[in-house]
């Protein structure tokens, strides 16, 4: 263990760990595979799910692999002559793309308003053939009306649409999330360090490691058949830059006390890893085995971010603690420039605004507490009204013309007729499938119902909702489809895009009851074994729920009434809980770790002034920088990223400014040595005396290392 701790700083080691470092990010990056991505956002849904069965018996039916896409033409005043004639022509163009080389002719709605042709395609050649396909009918469509009087609106949607529009909005996305987050992470380094030149090591080191943990996921993805999908791509990307950053932070606060108490900077090096490495290490792994925690989730999508999320985090400490270290010492003293750090130099002061925050907290902790709980409470409130779940049409937070499409078709034909609901019938006698055909057309909610497709021993039916596509009304219409069909002779399972994301909202549900207490546990048995006490880690995994309810609160209200979203997407919640616990408790765990060790000798109450003294500046901008780095995730297409950043973001900062500040001090001051029961520090002679009333006005840096 010793050749270890000595590895990464030696005067060769150091430079091998480097090299070492460069050379695995490289070398993964050039040689490992493209991940298996999928096609679009895919959920994951476990066999059992009657969406599931109903596509997987679909494939029994004739044209198995085809899909859709619907060709809309509207004039509000009510088509044309040549309107009509300019779709019929391209109806028989667009036989040539179809399916089975057939287009069935134009339907016009009642008003006469708008159009519809229906053009099945093949889904086949996968994603990038099916997304060539539409773009062409798309461009025929263009040229089919480009000479037509203005005021028609001509568009392409369904199935086949959405697929290709989800493809091209992800197109370039996630280089751009990578290189705002690079560029969001310089200027926050920058500005910390106040140095033109520190803020380059940890930047290329996080990097490096943020470039070996993405060729690892497609290494796992094609190993393992996980599909990294694009939002699961990006949000393991950012969790590597802010977690790897942050444990940067931590490590460098650390190295510059030492430096300014020993003059060979290796051997500074040796002692900053030592006292930073457990707090990482701690912090890694809570992360670590919370993520994993997302294993025993029903959804496919859940469990790859977790396992990815995690890869990533141990990757990210992995390169903190042994390229960093060796980094730094390889380039020096000077790599502080300006504000080199020099033997007996001013340290760390019990004076400052840190200082004084610990001191007020200390000194009036009841009307502290009272405050964070009241602000804590107003922010939560901001769920009162909360809708959960969006509809088809409202997952995009920019434009898409297979949304405008559907948006156009409702306005003449029954919502759902873009995206029909699939009843499968496992019988072909015609009496059976006659009366499922009558039973669901007589559900509250469905406009129409026919037989369609037919195969060995089964019957396809579709159903035309009154609802949008996914939408709660639509989801509601499919759960009295289901509650119906029961009741008719002939097994009927619904299917379709609308019961596919009833599905998904149950599994979700689901895997927020089973994962949340597993993540809590997780937290609490980490902090029982680093605190040795079982009360101070309960207090500290309840502020940081309360904080995440009040972080779900105002990020509802703001995504909501301020952003005009319609309401929160249904998987949000759970990966926000899972971030702002796993992520939130870490800073917790830096602050109260300092705090023990200064219990034996101050006593609690002191304790807790020099930990918010010597640990604030650099947690609040280790918080500061997380939040930010999340709130990236807006540069990606889909509302449900944007609100997941925006919730994750503000979690992070009241965990950094409010709860880890002020609301964790306060309660451990009141609390006192009965914070660190059963352990052996709630067994030791209270400690008597105000609040920091013998306190040196500053300390040395032995005395005051930012880190336990």
């Amino acid at each position: 263990m010793r050749h270890v701790l000595h590895a990464p700083v030696g005067r060769r080691s150091a430079w091998a760990s480097v090299a070492l470092g460069l050379l695995v990010a490289v070398g993964l990056t050039v040689f490992a595979p493209s991940p298996d991505r999928g096609s679009g956002v895919s959920a994951g849904l476990p066999s059992a799910a009657e969406s599931v069965q109903v596509a997987e018996l679909a494939k029994q039916l004739p044209g198995a692999d085809a899909t859709s896409a619907l060709v809309v033409v509207r004039r509000d005043g009510g088509l044309q002559a040549g309107d009509t004639a300019a779709l019929q022509q391209l109806s028989g163009q667009l036989a040539q793309v179809a399916e089975g080389g057939r287009v069935a002719p134009p339907v016009t709605s009642q008003d006469g308003t708008t159009a519809l042709v229906a053009v099945p395609l093949s889904s086949a050649g996968g994603t990038e053939a099916l997304t060539g396909t539409v773009q062409a009918i798309r461009a025929d469509l263009r040229a089919a009306t480009a000479d037509l009087p203005s005021g028609l609106t001509a568009q392409v949607t369904g199935g086949a649409a959405f697929t290709t529009d989800i493809a091209s909005q992800f197109d370039g996305a996630n280089v751009t999330l990578l290189l705002t987050t690079v560029l969001v992470v310089a200027v926050l380094l920058l500005v910390t360090y106040r140095s033109p030149v520190l803020w380059l090591v940890p930047l290329a080191v996080v990097g490096a490691s943020a470039a070996a943990a993405t060729a690892l996921f497609a290494v796992v993805s094609r190993a393992f058949g996980v599909v990294l999908d694009p939002s699961t791509g990006g949000i393991a990307d950012v969790l590597v830059f802010g977690a790897g950053t942050n444990y940067a932070l931590l490590l460098i606060a650390r190295y510059r006390e030492e430096l300014r108490r020993e003059a060979d900077r290796r051997l500074a090096m040796r002692r900053a890893w030592r006292g930073a490495a457990p707090a990482i290490a701690a912090s890694a792994g809570t992360v670590v085995l919370s993520l994993l925690a997302l294993s025993f989730a029903v959804l496919g999508s859940n469990r790859s971010v977790g396992q990815f999320g995690a890869l990533g985090i141990a990757v990210a400490a992995l390169f903190a603690l042994f390229v960093l270290p060796a980094a730094l010492v390889v380039c020096g003293r000077g790599v502080f420039w300006p504000f080199v750090p020099r033997v007996g130099s001013a340290e760390t002061s019990l004076t400052g605004p840190w200082s004084a925050i610990g001191r007020a907290v200390v000194a009036r902790p009841w009307r502290v507490v009272a405050v964070a709980v009241a602000v804590l409470a107003v922010m939560a409130a901001g769920l009162s009204g909360a809708r959960l779940g969006l509809s088809q049409t409202e997952q995009f937070r920019v434009e898409a013309e297979a949304v405008a499409g559907v948006e156009t078709l409702a306005k003449a034909f029954p919502a759902g007729a873009s995206d029909p609901a699939r009843i499968i019938v496992r019988s072909t006698d015609p009496t059976v499938v006659q009366g499922v055909v009558d039973t669901a057309s007589a559900v509250p909610g469905v406009a129409s119902a026919s037989a369609g497709r037919q195969g060995t021993g089964l019957t396809e039916v579709t159903a035309v909702l009154d609802g949008d596509p996914g939408s709660s009304a639509a989801q509601a219409t499919v759960e009295r489809l289901r509650s119906a069909l029961d009741a008719v002779p002939g097994q009927s399972l619904v299917g379709g895009s609308t019961a596919d994301g009833l599905d998904v909202k149950v599994a979700t549900e689901g895997d927020l009851r089973v994962v949340a207490p597993l993540v809590l546990l997780v937290v609490l048995a980490v902090l029982v074994v680093l605190l040795r006490a079982l009360v101070g880690p309960l207090v500290l995994v309840a502020t940081v729920v309360a904080s995440f309810f009040a972080a779900l609160g105002a990020g509802n209200w703001l995504a909501t009434s301020v952003l005009g979203y319609p309401g929160l997407d249904t998987g949000v919640p759970l990966l926000a809980f899972l971030f702002l616990v796993a992520l939130g408790v870490d800073y917790n765990i830096f602050l109260v770790t300092r705090v023990r060790e200064e219990v034996p000798a101050r006593g609690t109450r002191q304790a807790v002034v020099v930990g918010v003294s010597v640990t604030g500046a650099v947690i609040t901008s280790a918080g500061v920088l997380l939040a930010a780095v999340f709130t990236v995730l807006g540069v990606l297409p889909l509302i449900t990223l944007t609100e997941l950043g925006i919730i994750v973001g503000i979690g992070v900062l009241l965990d950094t400014l409010l709860v880890r500040t002020l609301l964790v001090p306060a309660l451990f001051t009141l609390l006192d040595r009965r914070a660190w029961w059963p352990g052996a520090l709630s067994r030791a002679q209270r400690h008597r005396g105000g609040a920091g009333d013998d306190l040196p006005p500053s300390a040395s840096a032995p005395e005051l290392a930012t880190h336990p």
